[in-house]
């Protein structure tokens, strides 16, 4: 397999991944958002834009937009997030990304793959702000998801398990390890300063990863910070905690297929990496963990997504040819 190749699968892992999982984080805090203003009277607009601000820095944008606009209404959060072409991590350029990628590979890739993306990047091009606006954001964020479900059951109906299922699937499941973080991080100021502003963020971070029942049936009746971080760092059974993705991502990386000595040497720095990780999860006692060890904890998991993002780049892609 050509680096370029293996490069723009992982990427189209990672944007599709991308794309559901802002679909799924901003259909949740607009629902919390128009709660939050229908019972409290004395709802400040200062109050408004703040759980805006967390939405944003929760996808890592923060500072491209602050460079471009004054402030977080809804109407700005909203349109930067989803259809602003300009912004390389909104939803219509993760999509829009993932279609350039495939379509290099279009002589390779399975033809159905090719069908859905290109079929799901023109209905996107074809939504308009007004469209959006028209009652609520919730319909045209339920076909994100929609539409993300078929990609990857078509992906995984069709695809042949080999190199590029693999590489594929390390993009998604680096993803989202680093998305469920990035959300938690985003929360854990507001637990540290008062427990109860930051519950409907809680209850909001099992919404957005359809964790809710799973949870409710584990925990029962015990819906408070504690268990809920738990559950979305910890639990090996759920498909969207961190736990669960690095072992996914451990998983596809094994399976790579490597002939290359320096590769399999980098392969191996990676494993080693992830399995040091793997271990430290179960080892933790979350109990035990006050709130500065969690804060401490998330940063030390995400800057580790980083590096093994960078691993993997560095060794097994042409640098600059494809990613974005």
């Amino acid at each position: 397999m050509l680096n370029r190749t293996a490069e723009a699968l992982f990427w189209i892992g990672r944007y599709m991944e991308r794309a559901e999982n802002h679909a799924r984080l901003i259909d949740v805090y607009y629902h919390i958002q128009q709660d939050e203003f229908i019972n409290h009277y004395d709802y400040e607009e200062n109050q408004q834009d703040d759980k805006w601000k967390r939405i944003v820095d929760a996808i890592g944008s923060k500072a491209a937009f602050e460079q471009r606009y004054a402030n977080y209404s809804e109407q700005t959060v909203l349109r930067y997030i989803t259809l602003d072409q300009v912004n390389t991590n909104s939803l219509v350029s993760c999509v829009s990304h993932a279609r350039n990628n495939l379509r290099m590979l279009r002589d390779q890739a399975p033809a159905e793959l090719w069908e859905v993306l290109n079929s799901f990047y023109l209905w996107l091009m074809e939504q308009s702000e007004e469209g959006f606006y028209k009652e609520t954001p919730h319909q045209f964020l339920s076909q994100i998801k929609q539409w993300c479900h078929m990609f990857y059951g078509c992906a995984t109906s069709v695809m042949t398990r080999q190199n590029e299922w693999y590489f594929m699937e390390c993009g998604r499941y680096l993803e989202r390890a680093e998305n469920t973080l990035r959300i938690l991080r985003t929360v854990q100021p507001m637990k540290a300063a008062s427990s109860s502003p930051s519950y409907p963020y809680l209850q909001g971070i099992l919404q957005s990863m359809s964790g809710h029942q799973v949870y409710r049936r584990i925990y029962a009746d015990r819906v408070s910070a504690e268990p809920i971080w738990e559950f979305v760092i910890f639990n090996p059974i759920f498909p969207r905690s961190v736990h669960y993705a690095f072992r996914q991502l451990i998983k596809q990386i094994r399976s790579l297929e490597l002939t290359d000595q320096p590769l399999k040497l980098a392969h191996d720095r990676i494993v080693k990496q992830l399995s040091k990780l793997i271990a430290e999860l179960d080892c933790i006692e979350s109990s035990e963990l006050d709130h500065e060890s969690k804060d401490e904890l998330t940063l030390r998991l995400l800057n580790s997504c980083s590096w093994i993002g960078g691993e993997i780049g560095k060794s097994f892609f042409l640098a600059g040819v494809v990613s974005v």
